[in-house]
């Protein structure tokens, strides 16, 4: 198997404590399946369930895991921008903290990331979701794509591999959901390669599913329509 020199996994999570064990031990199993060197972060983003305790208890088993743990809910985009700036390998994975997709096909990704290419994007196979988040994310791509010139299909899959120096290249704003295009564009307008491979998702094992609540929602599209005034004026 292929394998990366070194590599930085980190996951944002938000009340995500009982699925964390399992994708924490998925984590380190494919770590060591596909990098030389690596690390495992979690952003605990201000859960206000027992998500800290579960991973004080998880840090006895796996001594060098990471945890950065927030105060309050700084949000989405927030998380994401803390792992990218916390990741020290020379490669940066990361997924969702909410079970909905497996840390093993991070396999699928390495594969993929070969010479002239920067980042490898996961593509949803099929959107394990209720028939009105599939349907709103349908339209959310499909909007994205009209107003911006995108390099993959699936923007909204948050399964990414990336070498760092390319993240090192963009400044990120964004502190809601909006962080992903915002990414995305920034790295493919300052030269980045793409490639983009097909993954599994999963029904959400527990919890719902806090970006669909009105106030993250707002502030998405608050962002997003700032983000499209700031690159096009």
């Amino acid at each position: 198997m292929k394998k990366l020199s070194s590599l930085s996994i980190f996951f944002p999570a938000l009340n995500d404590s009982k699925i964390l064990p399992y994708l924490i031990s998925r984590a380190y199993k494919v770590a060591g399946e596909v990098a030389d060197e690596y690390e495992v972060i979690v952003i605990n983003d201000g859960s206000t369930d027992d998500t800290l305790e579960v991973l004080e208890m998880l840090k006895i088993h796996y001594p060098d895991l990471r945890i950065i743990s927030h105060k309050s809910n700084l949000g989405y985009g927030a998380a994401l921008r803390e792992g990218f700036e916390e990741s020290k390998m020379k490669y940066v994975f990361y997924t969702d903290g909410d079970g909905q997709y497996d840390p093993l096909e991070l396999t699928k990704l390495v594969s993929r990331m070969t010479v002239g290419v920067d980042v490898v994007n996961g593509k949803q196979m099929c959107r394990s979701d209720s028939w009105v988040r599939k349907l709103v994310g349908t339209f959310y791509n499909l909007f994205l794509h009209l107003i911006f010139q995108l390099p993959i299909e699936d923007v909204d899959c948050d399964f990414r591999l990336c070498r760092r120096s390319v993240l090192k290249n963009i400044h990120l704003t964004s502190s809601s959901g909006a962080i992903c295009l915002e990414m995305v564009y920034k790295l493919a307008t300052n030269g980045a390669n793409f490639a983009e491979v097909e993954v599994s998702h999963y029904p959400r094992p527990y919890g719902l599913s806090e970006y669909f609540k009105a106030k993250n929602i707002a502030q998405t599209v608050k962002q997003l329509w700032q983000l499209y005034w700031d690159l096009h004026k």
